[in-house]
């Protein structure tokens, strides 16, 4: 009615043409036609206009109201909404049982536009229709609670970490430490674990911890949070960058977290996250409790009804947190892991391999699937070995301790096993000399150990700690030469360019 009387002052008091009417009112050329044409008609000018109030100008233009005395009862918008989230459930099947305790009642299309215009009242999100166990939102609410360490003082801020599910509203929050995947991950795992049942997809917002490339249609999901789904058994569906529709349920529910629970505790205090977390427990089954004033119901009556038929078991294993990272497989056929080193099938050196690392094992993924599984350490530096990742020449020598090579010189004799002590001794690291204690060894199978035995014994007197010595020794023939008893221990140390030294042979 106001619009009517705004065309006729414009028309009548500016003399304005429909169109510079419908430039500034915005309402169609139709309405303008119209309205003006029946002022005309009935002789009204825009004296006659001001002194009608708005109820009686609509009645002198378009009639008398017809008042509906229509005895028939109109459907509950409010319980069709809900029925609607159920599986299956649509406005026809909804009408016909209407029509089953209302044989007079109206007929489909009067049914479905009483149902439209009470949703066009309420607010857009609520225009979409989430079916039951369907969906699971999850997100953080920007506010953040905080607790107060009992022992130094200091006001820990930590994050509010918010899930509730489509159908029924029914809504879980928790506190953590941090938004990271590890507290994440647990948090939604607590969140089924609160719901007793998985739905059919999780839909988080564009968090890094649930996202690693954000886009629009073909969004890259965190690893790990990829990994939670498939143990569950269930979808990760991230919400569309720049699309609130996709998660207006959350966003609705972080809201609604931050005033009923957040705002609650405004004025308490916490020494710990333990206990924080307990308060927010007590309010939020408060607040699922809580009538909804357009539903007639609470949360929680509506995720009896709804949601909790609909929810898919958990399954009977809890979930384990594994961190997935790349690493590359070094040409010692092993990759770093956190500082560690972990070996994997030496065909792989060079290739590009994935780390899954949880709190006891790790384990490394190629393309082709599982290459190597190792108990976790967390010694910066070191080495975790599988012999059958290596090379079958490098597991011979792996097979070599400094306890097994001077039991196998002992056996030659003596002399045999006194060098090979040596020659591990005067080496900074034993390993270095395992290659000239193994060459002591093939020279006895080649030449026998009766030889080699005297050979050994020649070069300790001469102070040689060399495989090369005792070679030569044997070559030559003079492990059987007679040494002479007034002969030095040791060679006299010449001192010439052209003299290596023994150094040069290690």
């Amino acid at each position: 009615m106001h619009q009517a009387r705004e065309i006729l002052r414009q028309k009548l008091t500016l003399k304005r043409s429909h169109r510079e009417v419908v430039a500034a009112l915005g309402v169609s050329i139709g309405t303008v036609s119209k309205v003006a044409g029946r002022a005309m008609a009935l002789g009204l000018d825009w004296t006659a206009i001001e002194a009608l109030d708005d109820e009686a100008l609509d009645e002198r233009l378009f009639g008398p109201r017809i008042t509906s005395h229509d005895p028939r009862p109109l459907p509950d918008p409010a319980s069709l909404h809900v029925e609607l989230r159920r599986p299956g459930v649509t406005l026809q099947l909804l009408h016909l049982e209407y029509l089953e305790h209302h044989p007079d009642g109206y007929r489909y299309t009067k049914f479905c536009d009483v149902y439209r215009a009470w949703l066009d009242q309420r607010a857009p999100t609520m225009r979409q229709v989430h079916a039951a166990g369907d969906k699971m939102f999850v997100d953080y609410a920007g506010k953040k609670p905080h607790y107060v360490e009992r022992a130094t003082g200091e006001v820990v801020e930590v994050e509010l970490f918010v899930a509730v599910l489509g159908a029924s509203s029914y809504t879980y929050a928790e506190a953590t430490r941090t938004q990271r995947l590890a507290d994440f991950t647990a948090s939604n795992a607590r969140a089924f674990t609160f719901f007793g049942g998985v739905t059919n997809a999780v839909v988080p917002d564009q968090l890094k911890s649930a996202v690693t490339v954000s886009s629009r249609y073909e969004p890259g999901v965190q690893r790990t949070f990829a990994e939670l789904g498939r143990h569950y058994g269930t979808t990760i569906l991230p919400a569309r960058p720049r699309s609130p529709r996709d998660k207006a349920k959350v966003e609705v529910a972080v809201l609604v977290a931050e005033r009923w629970i957040l705002a609650r505790m405004r004025n308490e205090q916490f020494d710990s996250l333990g206990a924080l977390n307990a308060r927010i427990a007590e309010l939020c089954a408060e607040l699922n409790r809580r009538v909804m004033r357009h539903y007639k119901a609470s949360r929680l009556e509506l995720f009896e009804r709804l949601d909790k038929p609909a929810l898919r078991p958990l399954p009977e294993e809890p979930f384990v947190h594994a961190e997935w990272t790349k690493t590359r497989l070094n040409i010692d056929y092993h990759a770093k892991v956190r500082d560690h080193f972990y070996s994997a099938p030496f065909t792989l050196v060079h290739e590009e391999l994935w780390a899954r690392s949880t709190a006891t094992t790790v384990e490394l993924f190629h393309s082709r699937g599982r290459v190597a599984s190792h108990l976790r350490s967390d010694v910066p530096g070191r080495h975790t070995t599988d012999p059958q990742h290596m090379p079958a020449s490098h597991q011979k020598h792996a097979e070599w301790t400094p306890t097994r090579i001077l039991g196998w010189a002992s056996t030659v004799g003596p002399m045999t096993a006194m060098l090979s002590e040596a020659i591990l001794a005067e080496r900074r690291h034993p390993e270095h000399g395992y290659r000239s204690c193994l060459g002591l060894f093939r020279l006895a199978k080649r030449f026998g150990n009766e030889r080699v035995e005297a050979a050994c014994g020649r070069a300790l007197a001469v102070g040689a700690r060399s495989y090369r010595h005792v070679e030569s020794i044997l070559k030559h023939g003079l492990d059987r030469a007679p040494m002479l008893d007034n002969a030095p221990r040791e060679a006299p140390s010449v001192a010439h360019e052209n003299v290596r030294g023994s150094d040069y042979y290690h």
